[in-house]
């Protein structure tokens, strides 16, 4: 059995009660791990906020943090291997997208290693007798909702931004992948400079993650996932006026035009979508593709979707499972209910036949055409291999479509016209904008979050230490000279 980390220590949950990890790929258990309540957050809470407020942390000096921060990065590569594995049997992700994703967590590590002794303040001029100036002070025990696509590099962007620049951390992974946030605990437990600043709590949201956003000594959350439950959590933010940053999914599009690199869009568009199986908050899974090209640009995906390989994350296919048999049912009924309004699947659409997938669930990378869009399947989030097509003949009404839904996480443009693009990029309402690339997920300086539904704040980059630290002014008046 698996244990949480709290207090630097490894321990079961207060109750004794456990709960199981499965193998999305054929749905056997792989774990037991901890299912922690009320009372395991408030001693993992209590922990952190001792860690805190103990001298010994508040006299760190930044450079320290600093190297304790880069030993994690380098234990992680030295993990590589190990951490990899450990991600495709809880998440069913092709082995060499995990290893993507232990890349990029040790980045995180590595990137906010170099920038926590540089958080400057600012002198503001305000009168010849008085020195203004700024600091950037951490919030304290910072709540970490994890979710189940990208448990480790969540985790790594999270709890290293906010260790950088002084807080504490308490992690929740989601109930379906919490076994690398736990192998990041134990990292952890090897630096003594950090071994308090983490705890990890394994259970359900409706029960560890709910009274961890409401414990009161929580001083800001991050929280990752559904709308829904984004804006439950921001509900429970509010009652202790604590600062939300929210990353809730997306819509997002590929905007394409007639003078586009034809193979490089159908590559981009096409790894866009089945990128974890589709199970991805910035999958570009609406393609709104002019009018002039639309045949040959679908035809093309259509052919490239057919010659893909699924099957079980450790044998490295180009897609891996569903997570669950519930997010498999989800996706099935939403292609149903469009072909019933009138949808027209070009390519898969239904379950793929994998062997030994047990009581596992695959879904064909599917193409869907003829969609209003106003409809559900254009409208709400799949979170799954699944491309709608819409057609389009002006910028204006391209723009249109880009901007007709609820979210605004991510923008894909493919153009060699760059004053169109840049006139597009102006116009559509998307917290990241690519042009003649899609990169959401591999940029770690680069700040990632939404507009509208897609979230509150930034991830990533420099711009997500403004989540982690508060703002302080000091005024200092100077006393004349005596003569």
């Amino acid at each position: 059995m698996k244990l949480m980390y709290i207090n630097g220590e490894w321990a079961a949950s207060v109750s004794g009660e456990t709960f199981s990890v499965y193998n999305p790929a054929n749905h056997e258990v792989i774990a037991e791990v901890p299912r922690c309540a009320t009372e395991d957050v408030h001693l993992a809470v209590t922990a952190a906020k001792n860690a805190f407020e103990s001298r010994e942390w508040q006299s760190l000096k930044p450079s320290i943090r600093g190297n304790a921060l880069y030993e994690v990065a380098q234990k992680m590569r030295e993990r590589f291997e190990e951490l990899a594995m450990v991600e495709t049997l809880d998440t069913g992700k092709p082995l060499s997208q995990a290893r993507s994703d232990v890349e990029s967590g040790a980045r995180y590590f590595e990137y906010y290693a170099g920038i926590a002794d540089k958080m400057f303040g600012e002198t503001i001029p305000v009168a010849p007798n008085v020195i203004d100036y700024t600091v950037r002070e951490p919030m304290g025990v910072c709540a970490q909702i994890i979710p189940w696509n990208y448990p480790l590099q969540i985790t790594s962007r999270g709890v290293a931004a906010a260790i950088a620049v002084g807080n504490t951390v308490v992690v929740k992974p989601a109930e379906d992948t919490p076994l690398s946030a736990l192998k990041l605990a134990g990292i952890f437990s090897e630096i003594d400079v950090l071994k308090n600043a983490l705890q990890v709590v394994t259970g359900y949201g409706a029960e560890a993650g709910a009274a961890l956003v409401n414990h009161p000594d929580v001083n800001h959350i991050t929280f990752t996932g559904s709308v829904g439950t984004g804006s439950s959590v921001m509900m429970a933010a509010a009652k202790n006026i604590v600062p939300v940053t929210l990353e809730l999914g997306g819509k997002s599009p590929h905007i394409v035009f007639p003078d586009c690199d034809i193979e490089e869009t159908v590559t981009w568009v096409m790894r866009s979508i089945i990128q974890n199986a589709g199970q991805t908050c910035s999958a570009g899974s609406r393609l709104l593709v002019h009018s002039a090209i639309k045949e040959e640009i679908v035809s093309r995906l259509a052919q490239r979707l057919k010659n893909l390989t699924i099957g079980p994350g450790v044998t490295d296919p180009d897609l891996g499972p569903i997570i669950s048999n519930r997010q498999f049912n989800r996706i099935l009924a939403m292609v149903e209910r469009a072909k019933e309004q009138g949808a027209r699947v070009i390519t898969g659409g239904k379950r793929a036949l994998v062997e030994a997938a047990g009581e596992a669930y695959y879904f064909e990378p599917t193409i869907i055409d003829n969609v209003s869009p106003s409809s559900e399947i254009a409208q709400e989030e799949v979170f799954g291999p699944v491309l709608t097509v819409f057609e389009f003949g002006t910028e204006t009404e391209a723009i249109q479509l880009a901007n007709g839904t609820a979210y605004g996480l991510v923008t894909g443009i493919w153009t060699n016209d760059i004053s169109r693009a840049h006139r597009i990029a102006a116009k559509v309402k998307s917290g990241q904008v690519f042009i003649n690339d899609y990169g959401a997920a591999g940029g770690v300086e680069l700040p990632f979050g939404g507009y509208k539904k897609s979230g509150i704040g930034r991830e990533k980059g420099v711009e997500a230490l403004q989540n982690y630290t508060q703002l302080k002014n000091i005024a200092i008046k100077i006393k004349p000279a005596e003569d």
